[in-house]
């Protein structure tokens, strides 16, 4: 059995190098050491389970997560549902004792999108919440809500639409009191279907011969919106999502394949377009939303 080392911060910026690890492991049973675990985001939560469910199609055996030591970590990830999520890909070594998470205000719960009803389930279940991180937390006007509430449904369905697999999502709000003096608000999709250059590749890589690739699908969803739908009008929450982000001064961040693609506003610096990434199946969708200042409102 292969042992593979959890980095002790698992997030949306340190998330790419473990994949890469993850992929040139699996060619057997391995073993996930998540015991020096000390800090993890929604997206590295999202990318663990992605990680499970890859070793897990391609070998005769789960693989083996050992969890966290920290008591901390441990109890925050049963809070989100995560040890909920891994009993389903993985063979959990030193899981802490199921507990109800119970109501929070400050997070969404790491649910597994594969049908229809799912996403109508997560989008009723955290309407009232959103209403609190919007408006409390992140000082957005009431009409966030509504708005928040179309992201989220679109982030979800693009899992049912591109993926053709399930995936998981989920959101958590952060003080960021060091690096940016204000509230974040952190959301994460991620599956590990098709990814979107083979949803696309059928209708749009003709037009693009050779340099079809994943970070050229990538473009061509993100920034102009093609879809793999014939008729106009569908498959347009991408672009959507994009604008309202914008708007409010986030980030929104798509990974598939080898290519991650960003709108990036000037708090934060990651690249516009990253290619030759470790391939990793399906993608990543990563949304930043941050608190309202003086000088934004």
């Amino acid at each position: 059995m292969k042992i593979l080392e959890v980095p002790a911060t698992l997030s949306y910026k340190t998330l790419d190098p473990f994949l890469g690890q993850v992929t040139e492991s699996a060619d057997g049973r391995v073993l996930l050491d998540a015991r020096g675990l000390s800090w993890i985001d929604p997206v590295g939560m999202i990318g663990l389970l992605s990680a499970g469910r890859f070793l897990t199609d391609r070998s005769e055996h789960p693989p083996v997560l050992r969890s966290p030591e920290s008591s901390e970590v441990s109890g925050y990830l049963s809070r989100m549902g995560f040890f909920e999520r891994a009993r389903e890909g993985f063979e959990l070594v030193s899981p802490p004792p199921r507990r109800n998470p119970g109501a929070s205000d400050v997070l969404l719960e790491l649910s597994t999108i594969s049908e229809n009803h799912d996403v109508h389930d997560v989008v009723e279940r955290v309407q009232e919440r959103a209403g609190h991180i919007l408006s409390r937390t992140l000082r957005y006007p009431p009409s966030a809500v509504v708005q928040f509430s179309v992201i989220l449904s679109e982030v979800c369905q693009n899992i049912l639409e591109h993926a053709e697999a399930p995936g998981w999502v989920a959101a958590q709000s952060y003080n960021w009191s060091r690096r940016l003096g204000r509230h974040v608000l952190i959301l994460a999709v991620g599956d590990t279907g098709r990814g979107f250059r083979r949803s696309l590749e059928g209708e749009h890589s003709g037009r693009f011969g050779d340099r079809w690739s994943d970070s050229t699908a990538l473009e061509a969803a993100f920034l102009h919106g093609l879809t793999r739908f014939p008729d106009q009008g569908r498959g347009q929450g991408i672009q959507q999502m994009r604008r309202q982000v914008r708007r409010w001064n986030g980030v929104i961040s798509v990974r598939s394949g080898t290519a991650r693609i960003a709108d990036v506003p000037e708090w934060e610096d990651l690249p516009p377009l990253e290619a030759d990434l470790p391939a990793f199946p399906g993608a990543q969708i990563t949304i930043l939303l941050p608190e309202r200042t003086q000088e934004s409102e």
